[in-house]
């Protein structure tokens, strides 16, 4: 049987080598590549990101990126962005001023917002373990990247910036963070993304690589 092929994208930016473990570990080959050939050759593509949102449009900019992963989008190819690689299918960041994302999925990256009473005890970026939970509205939780995850799973954050879709429909699960429930999980067509590291979330990060690698 023909596996697909996976990339995982490199714009200098991304856990890329634990990620490339992880798909590994589960039998899997994915190819890390800055090569826009590559990438239009890949059936399944693999958004990661760490670092700044204006920094990350820039160097996907620089690497002659952004147009072929929005031709790929337009093919209907299978796209996962992790935490920044999230935040990056959206349309704009109010991360250190405003700027334009990839606007795969219309809605907009903000930052947490903190009350008065919440200053010295939330720790913002939030790092550490956290659960997600259905959303009151939305697709079916069963049918996409968390179909073997339960509500309440942890899953490991590592951010100060969460998306905003502006369709309820866009938003998958829902993280409690002090008073901000933020979408965690995110999904339009053939494009998903979620706020956390699932190479570094365990059996429940694994799992939910090889439920995207399977759709």
């Amino acid at each position: 049987m023909r596996q697909d092929k996976i990339v995982i994208v490199d714009y200098r930016m991304g856990n890329l080598f634990n990620l490339q473990r992880a798909i590994t570990f589960l039998g899997y080959s994915a190819e890390i590549t800055s090569d826009p050939a590559v990438i239009r050759r890949a059936d399944r593509i693999l958004l990661p990101g760490v670092g700044a949102f204006e920094k990350a449009m820039q160097e996907l900019d620089r690497a002659d990126l952004i147009g072929v992963l929005k031709e790929s989008v337009d093919q209907g190819k299978m796209m996962l962005g992790i935490c920044l690689g999230m935040q990056l299918l959206f349309t704009k960041s109010f991360e250190f001023g405003e700027h334009r994302g990839l606007d795969f999925i219309r809605g907009q990256v903000v930052r947490f917002h903190r009350s008065e009473s919440e200053i010295t005890e939330l720790k913002i970026p939030q790092i550490g373990w956290n659960s997600v939970e259905k959303p009151s509205a939305g697709p079916a939780w069963e049918k996409g990247i968390l179909a073997s995850v339960s509500p309440g799973t942890y899953f490991y954050f590592v951010h100060s910036f969460v998306c905003c879709p502006e369709e309820p429909a866009a938003v998958v699960a829902e993280t409690q963070y002090g008073k901000d429930r933020f979408c965690s999980v995110t999904h339009r067509g053939n494009l998903w993304g979620c706020q956390f590291h699932p190479e570094r979330s365990g059996e429940h990060g694994l799992s939910l690589l090889k439920s995207f690698i399977e759709l």
